[in-house]
């Protein structure tokens, strides 16, 4: 058995789930793309749903794992902190398009696993960007806003590109993992902050009687 055997089966998951789906990706296809036998991935992982939730768990806990390393900066200054947050996990995505493309095609849809994602690590992704923009508006760094639609907002900016992947490539010719695209992303979601969250101070004029 090759030492790197595990890793090369994860990428071959990864590139199979992302291009054929779950649902039609099996585990004789990602033996033959990773050049081991079907025993080396039961082995491993058990069966194909134990592959789907190792993918979701490295995914995620790298996910988290930014977003907990910065949350740290908040003190120093939130709109930066949420700034350098949106740069990381925008890098994180990009150099691992396949993986997260993936992965949020996944989360799109009702199963046990997914279900089991959301109670752990999208409740605790929620509870740190709660906090951010909780800070923010008593800091008056941030205009107040509802925070469940912020979320949305800025969720959607974040995801977009990479649910969308095939979208981009084929119709706008847009490659989310090239650096031109996260350079020029990062830009757009920064205007995103400073346009919907920054506080505008509005000088008033006396009448003049």
């Amino acid at each position: 058995m090759k030492k790197d055997s595990k890793e090369e089966i994860v990428k071959a998951a990864i590139s199979l789930f992302n291009s054929n789906g779950f649902a039609g990706t099996s585990i004789r296809d990602i033996a033959s793309v990773a050049r081991v036998n079907s025993a080396t991935i039961a082995y491993h992982f058990e069966n194909k749903r134990g592959l789907l939730e190792y993918c979701f768990t490295i995914f995620f806990e790298q996910y988290l794992s930014i977003i907990e390393k910065r949350f740290s900066m908040m003190e120093a200054g939130v709109k930066e902190c949420l700034k350098q947050i949106t740069a990381d996990l925008l890098h994180y995505q990009c150099e691992n398009n396949e993986l997260t493309s993936f992965v949020y095609r996944e989360m799109s849809m009702d199963s046990q696993v997914v279900r089991e994602i959301m109670s752990t690590y999208a409740l605790k992704e929620k509870y740190y960007f709660q906090k951010i923009f909780e800070k923010g508006f008593e800091r008056k760094e941030f205009r107040p806003h509802s925070i469940p639609y912020l979320i949305i907002q800025y969720k959607g900016l974040l995801m977009m590109p990479f649910i969308n992947a095939h979208y981009l490539r084929e119709v706008l010719y847009i490659f989310p993992n090239e650096r031109f695209f996260e350079q020029k992303y990062l830009k757009e979601m920064n205007r995103w902050i400073e346009n919907t969250m920054e506080m505008k101070i509005i000088e008033k004029k006396e009448a003049i009687l």
